[in-house]
């Protein structure tokens, strides 16, 4: 087929729209597709569009639905589409009723969709590569942060944490990712001028974050939503352990019973829980364990085959 994958993240974006659509597809190409991949849709003839984000590709979804009335449209729901914007926006509800498929990244999203969509929704896991651990660094205990700053992320917590930890501590946080305002730049350069065990990297090649990522000794996800944060999955295989806050999307990607789960914004608990992991061997050990559990779920293998299976329902 001829497929256009419309995201609203440019071709020079790093954020996880803008990856997710590449590396999908990757995969359609190597299922024997031809793809496209474009911020608004062009008005090409394409026989299936695969739309990322019901809210801001509103205007291509609508676009391509007219044209194409009998033509199958599938729609990936973001984390801002599922937690915040498909309650009141009426054009992420307009593109969720056009959509003859809708993708989720983790099977906690489901329940934010009413029944009469949940049934034609299909949970598409995120994958990575799996990745060497890398030797951690012997000054200190290194735990990194890694997403864009804005406030969906909930971007400083980690570094109001670093207040709550003993004086002992060695923890030192590393946080990688573009800040998305002058705001969020100034807040990250006044956060490491105040506090000497946070330092903000800003935005960095993929491949150096996966090299940071894979010597730390704990990731923390401190978001405020998220849809599926591939960054998880990366953690995951690289044998990373991992430390969320608990909020849905973080659930859906981690499991119910995973022990590494703090309160949304609690800086004291998130605190706790580093200390502990920093002191308890077994504790982390048991995180590790816990996230290699989840391993199998998220291999390139299987994202290409949710995609496959997904393309033959509709076609």
């Amino acid at each position: 087929m001829r497929i256009v994958i419309v995201t609203p993240a440019g071709r020079t974006s790093k954020s996880g729209n803008r990856n997710t659509a590449v590396r999908w597809a990757g995969f359609l190409r190597e299922l024997g597709h031809r793809v496209r991949v474009q911020v608004h849709w062009d008005g090409q003839p394409a026989d299936l569009m695969l739309a990322l984000h019901a809210r801001k590709s509103h205007g291509s979804i609508r676009a391509f639905a007219t044209a194409f009335p009998d033509r199958p449209l599938i729609l990936a729901l973001t984390g801002t589409d599922l937690y915040r914007d498909i309650r009141f926006d009426a054009d992420a509800q307009a593109s969720m009723a056009m959509a003859r498929r809708m993708i989720v990244l983790q099977e906690q999203g489901l329940r934010e969709l009413p029944a009469a969509l949940r049934r034609r929704t299909r949970v598409v896991r995120q994958s990575a590569r799996a990745a060497a651990r890398r030797a951690p660094l012997k000054s200190c205990f290194e735990v990194c942060v890694i997403g864009h700053l804005r406030e969906e992320k909930d971007p400083f917590r980690c570094a109001l944490a670093l207040a709550h930890l003993p004086a002992s501590s060695r923890i030192r946080v590393t946080h990688l990712g573009r800040a998305m305002s002058s705001d969020m730049e100034q807040l990250a350069r006044q956060w490491m001028a105040r506090e000497p065990r946070y330092r903000w990297l800003g935005e960095v090649p993929h491949w150096r974050a996966r090299q940071v990522l894979a010597r730390s000794r704990i990731m923390v996800v401190s978001s405020r939503m998220e849809g599926g944060a591939n960054v998880v999955s990366e953690a995951i295989t690289s044998g990373v352990p991992v430390i969320a806050s608990r909020v849905p999307g973080n659930v859906g990607m981690l499991g119910t019973d995973f022990s590494g789960y703090y309160p949304l914004e609690d800086e004291r608990a998130l605190a706790r829980l580093l200390a502990r992991a920093e002191k308890d061997s077994v504790f982390l050990r048991r995180l590790a364990g816990q996230c290699n559990r989840r391993r199998a779920l998220f291999t390139p293998r299987q994202e290409k085959a949710a995609l496959a299976s997904l393309l033959k329902e509709v076609s």
